[in-house]
């Protein structure tokens, strides 16, 4: 994987609720084996703006968290979009209707799926081809600590593996750091959940990043976590864990 380590700021900001525009999202990006533009954009907790070779992609968008507003009709429509569970810092219909086109491809849990009413509905462990180019993995997400299971049941909620043009990229939803993982092999990038009771503990994402060994890490969904130790703890493994405002 050919990576472009430069962190570059997009032009869009984030606004609070009074109106005041924070700090432009930040932006990784990356290439391709075969030289395609692949950027994160840094929108908030688990929603991010992929662009792929001239195509949007949107995981998990939301238009409100706390007092913070993402304004996505100043965004290009999506081309697809993902939402991992139907939990309101995930699934948000304003944000999906925003994003939409005539041709937009939705690509959701059964769960989603039905209260919305349309959708490609997708199960843990199935395999979906979006394009040539573009193939995803539907991977399991959950609680399995006793006491939170209730969060997220084992079956429901999905995670997604990117497979864009050889590049791969673990977006893990809400989960902890389930068995399942350790079957989960050439990561380019992964976004980590960090946030219990919901997700994973620090101790727990560094355990997960670990099993999967990602080229980067993203640690996200963080809320008022401290990630800060993790880059120091992960990198005798080798791992390069980029810290963004993901909160």
């Amino acid at each position: 994987m050919k990576k472009i380590i430069t962190c570059l700021l997009a032009a869009v900001g984030l606004t609070s609720a009074n109106g005041q525009t924070t700090a432009p999202y930040e932006v990784d990006t990356f290439q391709t084996a075969s030289g395609k533009t692949v950027k994160f954009h840094a929108l908030v907790h688990a929603s991010i703006r992929i662009e792929y070779d001239g195509r949007q992609i949107l995981i998990d968008p939301v238009t409100r968290l706390g007092n913070r507003t993402i304004d996505y009709s100043t965004m290009p429509k999506a081309d697809y979009l993902f939402v991992t569970h139907e939990h309101g810092d995930h699934f948000d219909r304003e944000a999906l209707k925003l994003l939409s086109k005539e041709d937009t491809k939705l690509i959701t849990n059964q769960r989603c799926a039905e209260m919305l009413g349309y959708g490609q509905a997708t199960k843990n462990d199935e395999m979906v081809a979006i394009d040539s180019d573009f193939l995803v993995q539907v991977v399991p997400a959950y609680n399995k600590t006793e006491g939170r299971t209730q969060f997220h049941p084992k079956g429901r909620d999905n995670g997604y593996i990117l497979n864009l043009d050889g590049l791969r990229i673990y977006i893990a939803g809400d989960t902890e750091d389930i068995p399942e993982m350790a079957a989960i092999k050439d990561i380019d990038i992964a976004f980590l959940p960090c946030n219990q009771p919901y997700t994973m503990t620090p101790a727990q994402l560094v355990n997960a990043a670990k099993m999967i060994r990602p080229k980067v890490l993203f640690p996200y969904h963080y809320g008022q976590t401290d990630v800060s130790p993790l880059p120091a703890q992960l990198k005798e493994e080798g791992i390069d864990v980029r810290i963004r405002h993901y909160e």
